[in-house]
C-alpha cells in the first residue's frame, strides 16, 4: 500500500494531489506539465513538499506536521529516469555492482547474475555507456534500480527520450519486469499506448490534481 497526500505550491504550478496505490504495478498518466514527475520527486524524497504525508507498507516517509522526512537514500527507492543517468567512467558490469555496494548481502533481492539473465545484457557487461544505444542503457539503468533492492521502483518517462524502434525492443524487458519481479511499480508516461502495455491500473493527473 502506497499512500501520498502533497500539496505543493510554485510560481507557475500548484500540485495537490492525494492517492492510495493498493495494486502492485501502478502507471500516473498525463500530459506534459501536469506534475507526474513532480509528484515522483516528491515520493522519492528529491522535492519536498510544503505539506502532506507519504507512507509506503505502512512505513511513515515524509509528515509535514510530525517534521518527518526521511532523506533520499533513506526511503530505498529504486528509480529510472528517461536518461539512463549511468556513470560513464564504469563499465556495464561495474555500473550494475555498484548498486549492490547499499545493501547488506543479506538483504539483497536478486544477484547480479539473475538481473543480467532478465534483462539480457550479458553481452554488454565489459563496455561502457558510450558504446550502448539508448535502448541498452535504459536495459542497464532498470538493472542497477533492481539491484539496489527497492521497496518501490519508480520509472519515470524511461522510454521518452527512444525512438519507435528501440521503444519496441525494451517494451518487452519492462513488461518482463512488471509481470516477474514482485517490487511495487510505478510506471509515469504521458503515452497511454505505452502504459497499457505495462498495466491497466492507471492514475490521472491533470494541472496538479488526481482525476477520480
Amino acid at each position: 500500500m502506497i499512500e501520498v497526500q502533497a500539496r505543493l505550491k510554485r510560481k507557475n504550478f500548484e500540485l495537490d494531489a492525494s492517492l492510495q496505490l493498493t495494486q502492485r504495478v501502478n502507471a500516473i498518466y498525463g500530459p506534459s506539465g501536469s506534475g507526474k514527475s513532480t509528484l515522483l520527486s516528491i515520493i522519492a524524497g528529491i522535492t519536498q513538499p510544503d505539506s502532506g504525508r507519504i507512507m509506503i507498507n505502512g512505513e511513515c516517509l515524509f509528515d509535514s506536521e510530525l517534521q518527518i522526512n526521511i532523506p533520499i537514500h533513506g526511503r530505498k527507492i529504486g528509480l529510472v529516469f528517461q536518461d539512463g543517468r549511468l556513470f560513464p567512467h564504469l563499465t556495464v558490469e561495474n555500473n550494475l555492482s555498484y548498486a549492490l555496494n547499499f545493501t547488506p548481502v543479506q538483504k539483497q533481492q536478486f544477484q547480479l547474475k539473475q538481473i543480467v539473465e532478465l534483462l539480457e545484457i550479458g553481452q554488454l557487461l565489459n563496455q561502457r555507456p558510450h558504446q550502448l544505444s539508448g535502448g541498452e542503457k535504459q536495459r542497464v539503468a532498470l538493472g542497477r534500480a533492481l539491484l539496489s533492492s527497492p521497496r518501490l521502483l519508480m520509472l519515470d518517462e524511461p522510454l521518452a527520450s527512444l525512438d519507435e524502434r528501440l521503444k519496441s525492443q525494451i517494451l518487452p524487458f519492462l513488461k518482463k519486469v512488471a509481470d516477474e519481479v514482485e517490487i511495487p511499480m510505478i510506471y509515469i508516461s504521458h503515452s497511454m499506448d505505452e502504459i497499457l502495455k505495462i498495466t491497466d491500473n492507471i492514475i490521472d493527473i491533470q494541472l496538479g490534481k488526481i482525476s477520480n
